[in-house]
């Protein structure tokens, strides 16, 4: 093949801002209605939206929207969300399914194959605060409820606000009348997942977990009896605890209660006699104990990384950083993975008899539905395909690695260097990278395709995502790392990584940036105001970040993480100092390197103020800047325009201070 030689940066390319935008996302909270697979899939040419997919069992047509426009079917529950909706099977009528609208927060009942089928409201709706929100819903016809979570706001601020387990009548009687929902639980514990029924329907377990903690530090499984009226009784704690974090509670066939529980270091697989759970007589059995994780940090309510078969087997997620999808025999501890290409699972496992279902990518596909047959080792994608609308030679070829930190510690991250079909850089030069840190910050970067990357590795830009110490999927004692050390240990790795690509001559050491949102846009802010990573980075993009810590722990996010910083940093009243000097707002004088500040005005969870306050102190030093913020966006972007918006300003800030051309994008403005 010949080559066209051009500078790093400059490659032309058809994975273009629009292309990214318009496949932002994925699909989430898949489950079975019956034999019949459904799931939540983004739309962000229709203003950022989850529309709720069917696919029909008997192979009449591809996968369907059941809700057009503007339908919305996604939770605000803990803000970031969890399991939106649920279904049951019924012998006459067809489906009926229970789900959240996000504009009102309201759950709605929808039967699809009813004549004149129309949403009817279930909950009412509370001006009071952020209203009521339900999440992680389990519909039981027979009863003529549905059972939740409910999210509940007594005044107007982020943290006056309640959770139990509520029953909701199907009839609709509750939806102008909150007296008609039926508590299950009281509301002493600050958090609580949906219950998870017994196969008798006997009794129900969940977890719950109270601040300081977060549910990656330690979880209790609650267990009840369910009386015949549909109460809970002899409510007791059965396993985990502050310092064990259990991350998904589930029932396997024969009765025996299931749980993903880090006592070990890794969340492992246990079994519990649910007889005498609770009783102090035998404890857990480890199912398949091994130094990788079957779970995972629980950031939605609802999120499954194991799921019973209905002949006694159990679909699971397991590995260390990724996660691929086994089939273990609880009998024998005999683990068998699934074939395919799939690399990386989401946590949205679902069960239909012996067919698992789940959402799976791998670094040359997209996340798609796929289904697994157990009883043939067949699997097959039932929904969202991957489709290449491009060359695929335009696709990154990523490598992980592992890098070390201070003190010799291991940092985990994946390379993706720059790659095109067409084109090469002129013989010697070395390329410009820019390092991505995740969310979280206990989360993890996964190792899959994404057009975002792709974006600029085709035009000659590396990536490296970096999972720092406090990353999941390594074990407990990496995400601890991060304990109190939050703008420390995060900004430290992934300044190790950049600082050994060029120490190794993979990229110019003239040319790093760093970018991140969230967790990801403080560990961008403090690396450019930071004494460890002084004249480090030539640039920076720093999406919905915290940038005041005193301010984020002080009535400036929501409830669920309104004490996060106790274990990322330490309390305040104990450490003030911490507070203050790891605070990118109060070191504006230390910024010298360029950046592009991204924002959306109605995010609670990293507001819009704390941006303010940084850009008051950045204000006339010279330090060239921008700031884009962008109505109706709240915590990361959804809409098509927005992410165009977004990349494309991105790639101008590394045209400018690379020192390349990029004509193809509107020139972002600087100023000082």
């Amino acid at each position: 093949m010949t080559y066209a030689t051009a500078p790093y940066g400059t490659w032309e390319s058809p994975i273009d801002a629009r292309l990214v935008a318009a496949h932002d996302g994925h699909p989430e909270y898949a489950g079975t209605v019956g034999a019949e697979v459904w799931w939540t899939e983004p739309r962000p040419a229709e203003g950022g939206r989850r529309a709720l997919m069917r696919l029909r069992p008997d192979g009449s047509g591809p996968a369907e929207s059941v809700l057009p426009e503007p339908w919305n079917v996604r939770s605000r529950v803990i803000e970031y969300g969890g399991r939106p909706w649920a279904g049951a099977a019924r012998e006459a009528g067809g489906p009926l399914v229970v789900f959240v609208h996000h504009a009102d927060q309201r759950m709605y009942a929808f039967e699809p194959d009813a004549p004149g089928a129309r949403p009817r409201p279930l909950t009412p709706v509370s001006a009071l605060g952020g209203g009521l929100r339900w999440a992680d819903p389990v519909v039981l016809p027979e009863r003529g409820e549905v059972w939740c979570v409910l999210e509940e706001f007594t005044g107007e601020r982020p943290t006056d606000v309640r959770r139990v387990i509520a029953a909701v009548p199907l009839d609709g009687s509750a939806a102008f009348d909150r007296s008609r929902i039926r508590e299950l639980t009281g509301d002493a514990d600050r958090f609580t997942t949906g219950p998870r029924l017994s196969p008798d329907g006997r009794r129900a377990a969940w977890l719950v977990w109270d601040h300081p903690r977060m549910p990656w530090d330690g979880t209790v499984v609650r267990l009840a009896d369910v009386t015949a009226e549909g109460s809970f009784e002899n409510v007791r704690a059965v396993a985990g605890g502050k310092r064990e974090s259990v991350a998904q509670v589930g029932w396997a066939a024969d009765g025996s209660l299931l749980y993903s529980g880090d006592a070990s270091g890794w969340w492992n697989l246990y079994r519990l006699d649910a007889d005498t759970a609770g009783s102090g007589a035998d404890g857990p059995t480890a199912l398949c104990p091994r130094e990788e994780e079957f779970g995972g940090p629980l950031w939605k309510i609802g999120h499954r990384w194991f799921q019973p078969l209905e002949d006694g087997t159990v679909a699971v997620l397991h590995g260390r950083g990724s996660l691929r999808l086994g089939i273990l025999d609880p009998a024998t501890g005999e683990l068998a993975d699934a074939p395919g290409p799939w690399t990386e699972w989401a946590p949205t496992l679902a069960a239909a008899g012996t067919r698992a279902i789940g959402v799976a990518a791998s670094p040359r596909g997209a996340y798609e539905v796929v289904e697994l047959d157990t009883r043939t080792g067949h699997t097959l994608v039932v929904g969202s395909a991957h489709t290449d609308l491009v060359d695929p030679a335009y696709y990154p070829d990523p490598a992980e690695r592992v890098f070390r930190g201070p003190d010799g510690r291991e940092i985990h991250a994946h390379l993706y260097p720059p790659r095109h079909p067409a084109a090469a850089a002129p013989e010697g030069e070395l390329p410009p990278y820019v390092v991505w840190a995740h969310g979280g910050p206990t989360g993890r970067a996964p190792l899959v395709l994404d057009l975002e990357i792709a974006y600029f590795t085709s035009r000659g830009i590396g990536v490296a995502e970096v999972n720092y110490g406090g990353s999941a999927g390594y074990g407990r004692a990496y995400r601890e790392r991060l304990r109190e050390s939050w703008g420390v240990v995060d900004v430290e790795d992934c300044a190790a990584v950049a600082r050994a690509l060029a120490a190794e001559g993979t990229a110019d050491p003239a040319r790093l940036a760093i970018r991140g949102g969230s967790a990801g846009g403080w560990t961008t802010a403090v690396s450019l105001t930071s004494p460890l990573t002084e004249g480090l980075y030539a640039c920076g993009t720093i999406s919905y970040p915290i940038l005041d810590l005193a301010g984020w722990a002080t009535g400036e996010t929501h409830d669920f993480e309104s004490q996060y910083l106790v274990s990322l940093v330490g309390r305040t009243e104990e450490h003030p100092e911490r507070y203050r000097d790891r605070s990118p707002v109060h070191h504006a004088d230390r910024v010298t390197a360029p950046f592009l500040l991204l924002q959306g005005l109605d995010d609670v969870i990293c507001p819009p103020a704390q941006c303010d306050r940084f850009l008051a102190e950045v204000a006339g030093r010279g330090v060239p800047h921008a700031y884009l913020a962008f109505e109706g966006e709240s915590h990361g972007f959804r809409r098509a325009q927005t992410i165009t918006r977004a990349v494309e300003a991105e790639l101008s800030l590394y045209a400018q201070v690379f020192g390349f051309d990029r004509p193809d994008v509107p020139r972002l403005e600087l100023t000082t």
